[in-house]
């Protein structure tokens, strides 16, 4: 399997970083930074917690609800307390999850606020359940002949009713990928469509799609599972395709069935 550019998880940024990566893998991440703006940025943000606890994490401990955490986690008093370890940095980054996960819990209404200039990303979390279950997926699970162009018309037709959306089978080929089976999902009692496909080389693709308010939302990128993910919005549905193919390859693709959807 090619993955030069898949994109890395925190894990390995937090590794090159710290000088712990394979050379090759070094190389790939090299790249990505020139060419990646979100891979470029994310390590920038990795890159903090090599600051001190105080320059790293002050605007974060400025803004967060302390006395309802205090309240909330039974703070043990000061004077009570083990001296901690010195973490490093990995666990400095769990410490941070995790005090951010606190935060969320304890005051929605906090973190609201502070981001009311951004426009909600509710489709994050059916991507990050849509990624658990492709990557399942094995050359195996989508074996048997490719259906004809009559069947596939038939299974797309489906999701006329359920979701508002009306596909042929030309408006989400994929070039050179074989179309294996389209079918009705459910996801938080929502429908949810997904057109499987299998790639010759790096195995089970899948195009998803569910209704969607946020409005309209250009093509990005992200990784999950070891696989590659672009997503994009329009003014009713929310769409991802998801599989092993290098990043600037299910980039074309997506762009590609994008216009096609939306001619």
């Amino acid at each position: 399997m090619n993955d030069r550019n898949q994109l890395p998880s925190d894990e390995e940024l937090t590794a090159y970083i710290d000088g712990e990566l394979p050379d090759a893998d070094i190389s790939r991440i090299d790249v990505l930074l020139g060419s990646n703006e979100r891979v470029a940025e994310r390590l920038e943000f990795l890159s903090r917690s090599s600051l001190s606890f105080k320059q790293a994490f002050e605007p974060l401990l400025a803004a967060a609800p302390k006395a309802k955490l205090d309240a909330m986690l039974g703070v043990v008093p000061a004077e009570a307390k083990p001296a901690p370890a010195r973490p490093d940095r990995r666990a400095l980054l769990g410490a941070l999850a995790a005090c951010l996960v606190a935060g969320i819990v304890v005051d929605r209404t906090v973190m609201a606020v502070r981001n009311r200039s951004h426009a909600p990303d509710e489709s994050s979390e059916w991507r990050a359940v849509v990624a658990e279950y492709i990557a399942l997926y094995t050359a195996d699970t989508l074996a048997g002949p490719t259906p004809s162009v009559e069947a596939q018309a038939a299974q797309l037709s489906r999701f006329e009713d359920k979701l508002g959306l009306s596909l042929s089978p030309e408006a989400v080929s994929l070039p050179g990928i074989e179309f294996k089976r389209a079918q009705l999902l459910q996801y938080d009692d929502k429908p949810l469509a997904q057109i499987a496909y299998l790639d010759a080389e790096t195995g089970p693709l899948a195009l998803c799609i569910v209704r969607s308010d946020v409005g309209v939302k250009d093509p990005d990128v992200e990784g999950r599972h070891g696989m590659n993910v672009v997503y994009w919005s329009n003014a009713t549905h929310a769409f991802m395709l998801i599989g092993r193919i290098p990043i600037d390859q299910m980039q074309d693709l997506a762009e590609d069935v994008r216009k096609r959807i939306a001619a």
